[in-house]
């Protein structure tokens, strides 16, 4: 995006986990062309810079790191704090699934890098957000969560389990942080993204034939949902769930 096709600042400033790519960099696009401005998180430190350029780095900043690293997170609310003065909205999108098969034979070790990464990172990004602004000043958390987590997902039962406690974990945050902060989580179907792409590749049109809507999502299909329950049009939404997933829950219906 260039600045002349960005509309002026709202004022508002976000942080969003694991946007080099896919999902998160859909819902940072959002964002910015709202008006905000926006932190970036992600690993690969490469990919983070040339996100922040194609976003605009007037706007847009970087901050590597992986999500489950208190060091990274507190650095990455600090940075936010230093270069736009505030943290409005959070939104978690940072997640793993390095694993495929059956939860009766998954190595506990494993497991327990799917919740560091996918549970633990958000509360203690939210942890750090509340204390460094919202909690004075209020704002708005999105949790990006997944159907696995309000659903059996075979042979990604772990990402599962992890997503469903992180639909937990935002009614407990949606509870506690209120009246001040508002949150909420996406629950979205496939995504056409890398991380999903084991998913739909190679047979894409087939696995889009079961979506009522005859197609898998894209990455603005989530932005946009991001950047409505941080907006005001959502201001008296919090501790939901919204799935977004392309009418495929209309298929378990009986008939």
């Amino acid at each position: 995006m260039t600045s002349a096709q960005l509309p002026e600042l709202s004022g508002k400033a976000a942080i969003v986990t694991g946007a080099s790519r896919g999902i998160g960099y859909g819902v940072a696009e959002a964002l910015v062309r709202r008006g905000d401005r926006v932190c970036i998180t992600g690993r690969n430190e490469d990919a983070l810079k040339e996100a922040v350029e194609r976003l605009g780095a007037d706007r847009v900043i970087g901050v590597p790191g992986k999500a489950h690293d208190e060091a990274h997170q507190a650095v990455a609310v600090e940075r936010t704090m230093e270069a736009f003065g505030r943290v409005d909205f959070l939104v978690n999108n940072a997640g793993t699934n390095p694993v495929f098969g059956p939860i009766a034979d998954l190595d506990l070790n494993v497991a327990r890098k799917v919740f560091e990464t996918n549970v633990v990172s958000a509360l203690g990004f939210a942890q750090k957000t509340w204390h460094a602004w919202q909690k004075d000043n209020g704002g708005a958390i999105v949790n990006i969560a997944s159907i696995t987590g309000v659903s059996a997902s075979p042979f990604i039962g772990a990402y599962g389990i992890s997503k469903a406690a992180m639909i937990n974990l935002t009614l407990q945050l949606a509870h506690e942080y209120a009246p001040k902060v508002r949150v909420n989580a996406i629950a979205p179907a496939v995504v056409k993204t890398r991380f999903a792409q084991v998913l739909y590749e190679g047979r894409e049109a087939e696995a889009a034939a079961s979506y009522p809507l005859g197609r898998l999502g894209v990455p603005s299909d989530i932005g946009g949902t991001a950047a409505f329950l941080t907006s005001e049009q959502s201001d008296w939404i919090t501790g939901q769930t919204l799935v977004v997933d392309g009418g495929i829950f209309l298929n378990a219906g009986v008939g």
